[in-house]
């Protein structure tokens, strides 16, 4: 019995496309007939996933690069936004997301708002990991690479909590963003700003008050 499986590739790279259609084609099961389709950029991506919808053929799996150029409207402003694009008009897709970032704000973002299944840092990636994640989303999700399980790891190990802004205020000074900055970034004032650090420091156990002592200790527990 045939199956067949209908995937959308997503990445402005076409070297790299070309790399993940040949490691599928050459690695997939006999039974599995693989119809793929490809796109560069959001726009073609949108174009492409409300035909599948309109023509009642809808992907079975997409693979979906976070980095990629705006749309035109606007609306859609990298993979990220695309993928809950997808969520939303392709409910039964399962969704693999590769990404160059490696950062935990980015990661616990990505697996919060899109809950992928399947979750590859491209650095970390071979052509075997790629056909086991294939096959291991289709039939038993989710799959993360191994940047992915350890930082998962970390904060499960890790007894912190840390709400959104906490976490948002830790990446961004890992960015060299100054204290007096981050108030516009996250529409708070900066007295709240200055009571967050301070309850980070806290949490963290930070004595020196430094910033850098802060974000050594944050990094040692995966929240930066």
């Amino acid at each position: 019995m045939t199956e067949k499986i209908k995937i959308l590739m997503i990445d402005d790279h076409p070297m790299i496309i070309e790399g993940y259609q040949n490691t599928l084609l050459f690695t997939k099961k006999d039974t599995q007939d693989l119809q793929i389709d490809i796109a560069n950029n959001c726009d073609e991506a949108v174009k492409l996933m409300d035909k599948s919808v309109k023509e009642n053929y809808p992907y079975n799996l997409l693979f979906i690069d976070i980095s990629l150029p705006p749309s035109t409207d606007g609306r859609m402003s990298s993979g990220e936004d695309l993928a809950e694009y997808a969520r939303s008009i392709l409910p039964d897709a399962k969704i693999i997301i590769l990404t160059m970032f490696n950062e935990s704000f980015r990661i616990h973002n990505i697996i919060k708002n899109i809950e992928p299944e399947g979750f590859l840092i491209k650095s970390d990636l071979t052509s075997s990991e790629l056909a086991s994640a294939f096959q291991a989303v289709l039939n038993n999700p989710p799959f993360y690479s191994g940047t992915v399980n350890s930082y998962i790891k970390k904060v499960i190990a890790s007894d912190i909590v840390i709400d959104e802004k906490n976490r948002k205020i830790l990446y961004l000074l890992s960015q060299g963003i100054k204290t007096k900055n981050l108030a516009s970034h996250l529409d708070i004032s900066l007295s709240a700003v200055e009571k967050r650090k301070k309850q980070l420091k806290e949490l963290f156990s930070v004595e020196d008050g430094q910033d850098e002592t802060l974000l050594n200790e944050a990094r040692k527990k995966g929240f930066v």
